[in-house]
């Protein structure tokens, strides 16, 4: 597969779901800006050094994802990073969204996986994060078309966002229903909505649950979190897991006194040892299922 700097053929320990230079400052404050790249690069090299070798970016069209950037930030930290295509959620949609048909939006994404991204020769090796509102809207729908489309097309996997955990079973039932193979499909921010009965529902169609807001103790706890992850894992889901962070604004960056991408190692990890994980489990969450979501 592609990350910025080229071929990698393994992932090693990765984090699923996350931004290096997102923007989404046009409905927020600056805050949503991630540009500081000294602040950031700080974070990754904790990361780096906390033993990850690979980071999921997450952000596409429209949501400010710049890969010179992306390419010096994985350079100058040593990690892998993996760039996406697709389209957000409204209302972040770009205006093409609306311009371009179903068949045309599949070809901007397939172009960008297959030849490269804004004219460089970094390839994108995922469609995501692709998202709804509450509801489905409209122009949504058509990008999930789309990159069902162009997920048939390439064999990517896909990386999906959920609004406060909620739809995520429509969206995976839309994606089975055009035809992706649920197994390339990983339905994001499951930890935001704790609901044991829900994660089995979406699991059971074989596609991955995304505990990817690790850190964000406002929604909920990461007791919480830990403890929902070890009662799937006892119920036979570990193999349905991963994890990240999403961090996606300054604030949350160690420079700015957030909890920084660390964070998971410093003090999410030991709460999953608390609810008896072994670091062989930790490993199949941050190891095993990345790599098979992708290389299957």
């Amino acid at each position: 597969m592609e990350s910025v700097l080229g071929i990698i053929t393994v992932l090693g320990r990765t984090l699923a779901h996350e931004h290096l230079t997102i923007d989404l400052s046009s409905n927020k404050s600056d805050d949503s800006n991630l540009n500081d790249d000294a602040a950031m690069l700080e974070d990754l090299q904790q990361l780096k050094a906390a033993g990850v070798d690979t980071v999921v970016d997450v952000t596409n069209r429209g949501m400010g994802r710049n890969i010179e950037r992306m390419q010096k930030l994985s350079t100058q930290s040593g990690l892998n990073v993996i760039a996406s295509t697709g389209y957000y959620k409204s209302p972040y949609l770009p205006p093409e969204v609306e311009r371009l048909s179903v068949d045309q939006l599949c070809a901007v994404m397939e172009k960008e996986i297959v030849e490269g991204i804004e004219g460089t020769k970094v390839k994108a090796a995922l469609i995501g994060e692709i998202g709804t509102s509450d509801q489905m809207t409209d122009l949504e729908r058509k990008v999930f078309e789309a990159a069902a489309m162009a997920q048939r097309k390439t064999n990517v996997p896909i990386y999906t966002h959920t609004t406060l955990g909620k739809q995520g079973l429509e969206q995976i039932r839309f994606l089975v229903e055009h035809h992706v193979n649920p197994a390339k499909v990983v339905i994001g921010h499951m930890d935001l909505n704790p609901d044991m009965e829900y994660y089995i529902r979406i699991a059971e169609y074989g596609c991955y649950l995304g505990f990817d807001t690790i850190g964000k103790t406002s929604y909920q706890p990461d007791e919480l979190r830990a403890k929902n992850i070890a009662s799937l894992m006892s119920q036979g889901f570990g193999n349905s897991i991963l994890l990240s962070l999403d961090i996606t604004r300054k604030s949350h960056l160690k420079r700015y006194g957030g909890y920084g991408h660390v964070y998971l190692f410093e003090k999410f990890i030991p709460m999953l040892y608390e609810q008896g994980l072994t670091s062989q489990d930790v490993d199949r969450l941050l190891i095993d299922n990345p790599s098979t979501w992708f290389l299957q």
